[in-house]
């Protein structure tokens, strides 16, 4: 477990070297540049706003193009694409798209507009569509619909509200003193809310004849059309096949384009880099002839840069310790196993300056008790053999991905071990297939013992194993301490606790509270009693005199020193929280041997077998997906609360160096 070392860098060079300096700094990525603000006379600062915004736009532009072709012609995808990563391509096949950047970027303006002509077709469908329904009630209208009668007469055409017949229209109409007896209205059809009807009047007559028709509610359609209806909606009809086959041709187009999506993904990851090192350029100090660049490095990096530099360029290097108060970002460096739960470690914080780096600790723990919550050997198996067959399969996966499946698998390692300890194989899925379509009774006794048949002795080990893993919180507390010289600290903070807690466990031990849990009674000789209430007063005593040690006023010291002893109530809750431990591992063994005696009810026949296979394979799957979810939720729970509550605080920031952040190819150099 290490925080590797970070080293302050300072590098100039000459401006004309810049471009390339730059672009080697990014592909290494394995320096932070830091934003420099002491501009002067000399040195200052170039604006690359505008070059940014280009790069950016560009960009987008490339991802909008992909987000079209996929729309449109979808990639065929396995489940598992996502654990496929980043494409790996050679840096001439890179470099061939970046010399023709101005053609893909062609290409990605002819997608765009390929799909903003699909979108105005489509509307266009629409229109059409609606304008055919709007058509449906006039189809028998043998007019015009902008028809406006003869030089003597008037014509109308609209809806009305309710439904009426012909007959009871002419009804309705006696019925308005304002409707003149000369008016004329014709039902064309008619549905569960209007009525659509034609007006035939006097044409001097038509102020009168509109006030009477607002007794109706009259509307006027919302679409005229200078044909009659059956006319106007089959030309409507052509229009949507015409319009629906230049959609279909411009989809074919699209499906040609689809042939170039991986340059298209190299142009848009270029771009993407080009505006990374253009925020550079803009952030770094400049004069007429040279450059500075200043920023974290890792030491173990120094001098592969320093001497590929040096070997290429005119450059000045300065390496230097970073100042005490400086902000200095984070990297961890891990082995492979404790690496894994790296993800864990920095979700809850980085460590600080005067912090250790807690992940190798915190991995072996993570195994040891997602194992015991889980612990079924043939989980454990499944568990491993899918992660293995993951990481083997796509070796292109990001990182981050990659650290998960290595974190699962050696959880998967774990369960199976502690399985095979406790004689869990799908439950009792052995005993009862033997039983049910064998006639014979086949055991395989666990190893160590069987929780499900001792939970008080599993709630006993599940006690000490907290203990443990609290006392090596508490350890490394005090280590902490130890290498910051800290020695008063180390014993009043640490030391006492130890003292305290461990005299607080001895006289617990020969009770008859712990002999009833325990299902044995312990006795201690005479003298381990008297030690243990040593031990307990003599750390209480400490603590209580010793914890407010900083406060001048004695009244206050002890004050502050009984409310440090308070926290013997945490360190109670703390503990009762590993019988969680106990309590996932017995509902994973619990639940599978439900899940076999539910299987096996069918009995020994075809019907039987299939019921068995069925209710099996549905019942184990749900049993080991909801298990393994609980087992890693609580995992977690017991680090950053129980655990990481000891010693750790975290703080610092992430190392995040400059490099090339792509998104679909990985560029591999030669």
């Amino acid at each position: 477990m290490a925080v590797l070392q970070m080293r302050r860098i300072n590098i100039c060079a000459m401006k004309k070297n810049r471009k390339k300096i730059l672009e080697f700094l990014q592909r290494k990525g394995c320096l932070e540049i830091q934003t420099t603000d002491s501009e002067d006379s000399v040195f200052g600062k170039m604006n690359t706003a505008t070059q940014i915004s280009i790069f950016e736009r560009n960009a987008a532009l490339a991802d909008n193009a992909l987000e079209v072709l996929d729309k449109y012609c979808p990639e065929h995808k396995s489940m598992l694409a996502a654990l496929e990563g980043k494409e790996p391509i050679d840096y001439e096949e890179y470099q061939q798209s970046i010399n023709n950047q101005q053609d893909i970027m062609a290409l990605v303006n002819k997608i765009l507009q390929a799909d903003k002509s699909i979108a105005e077709k489509e509307a266009a469908v629409i229109k059409c569509n609606e304008e055919i329904e709007a058509l449906k009630p006039w189809l028998r209208l043998d007019v015009s619909m902008n028809y406006q009668g003869t030089k003597k007469t008037g014509f109308l055409l609209g809806s009305i509200s309710g439904t009426y017949t012909q007959e009871s229209l002419i009804a309705q109409m006696e019925q308005i003193e304002e409707m003149p007896d000369s008016v004329y209205m014709q039902v064309i059809d008619s549905d569960k809310y209007q009525t659509y009807v034609t007006v035939i009047f006097i044409r001097e007559q038509q102020e009168q004849v509109e006030r009477a028709l607002r007794e109706f509610a009259f509307s006027r359609p919302p679409i005229i059309t200078s044909h009659i209806p059956e006319i106007s909606t089959e030309k409507r009809k052509k229009a949507v096949i015409s319009i629906q086959k230049e959609i279909e041709n411009i989809k074919q187009e699209l499906e040609r384009y689809a042939e170039r999506r991986a340059e298209i993904r190299e142009i848009a990851d270029y771009y993407v880099v080009r505006a990374d090192k253009y925020r550079v350029v803009g952030s770094i100090l400049q004069s007429k002839h040279t450059f500075f660049v200043t920023g974290f490095i890792p030491e173990k990096e120094i001098h592969s840069l320093k001497e590929n530099l040096e070997e290429r360029f005119t450059v000045v290097i300065d390496v230097e310790e970073p100042d005490e108060k400086e902000e200095v970002p984070v990297l961890l460096s891990n082995s492979k196993t404790a690496g894994a739960v790296e993800g864990v470690v920095t979700s809850f914080g980085y460590p600080t300056k005067k912090e250790i780096d807690p992940t190798a600790v915190t991995a072996f723990f993570y195994y040891f008790f997602f194992g015991i919550m889980l612990s079924d050997a043939a989980y454990g198996l499944i568990m491993f053999l899918g992660c293995l067959w993951a990481l083997k399969r796509f070796p292109n996966m990001s990182e981050g991905m990659q650290k998960s499946l290595r974190m699962f698998k050696n959880c998967g390692i774990s369960t199976l071990i502690w399985g095979i300890l406790f004689g869990g194989y799908f439950g009792d899925a052995i005993t009862v297939i033997g039983n049910t379509f064998f006639g014979v009774n086949i055991t395989v006794p666990a190893l160590w013992f069987a929780p499900i048949e001792k939970p008080m002795q599993m709630l006993i080990y599940c006690m000490i194993f907290g203990i443990v893993h609290l006392f090596v919180g508490l350890g490394i507390k005090g280590y902490m301490m130890l290498r910051q010289k800290d020695i008063m600290a180390f014993v009043c903070d640490v030391v006492f606790w130890y003292v305290f807690l461990i005299g607080l466990i001895l006289m617990l031990i020969p009770t008859s509270i712990f002999g009833s849990l325990a299902g044995t009674t312990i006795i201690f000789p005479a003298w381990a009693n008297v030690l243990a209430k040593v031990m307990t007063i003599g750390g209480m005593a400490g603590i209580l005199l010793m914890a407010g040690r900083r406060a001048k006023n004695p009244v206050k010291r002890l004050l502050l020193g009984a409310y440090s002893l308070y926290d013997t109530t945490s360190w109670l809750s703390d503990l009762l929280s590993y019988s969680r431990l106990l309590a996932l591992g017995l509902a994973t063994g619990v639940i599978a041997q439900v899940i076999n005696t539910m299987a096996a009810m069918g009995g020994r026949s075809v019907v039987g077998v299939i019921m068995f296979i069925l209710i099996f394979v549905i019942g184990h799957v749900f049993n080991m997906a909801i298990n393994l979810l609980g087992a890693y939720v609580h995992t977690n729970r017991l680090q950053y609360v129980e655990f990481f509550g000891k010693f750790f605080e975290g703080g610092s920031r992430e190392f995040k160096p400059f490099k090339e952040n792509t998104k679909y190819v990985n560029v591999k150099e030669n």
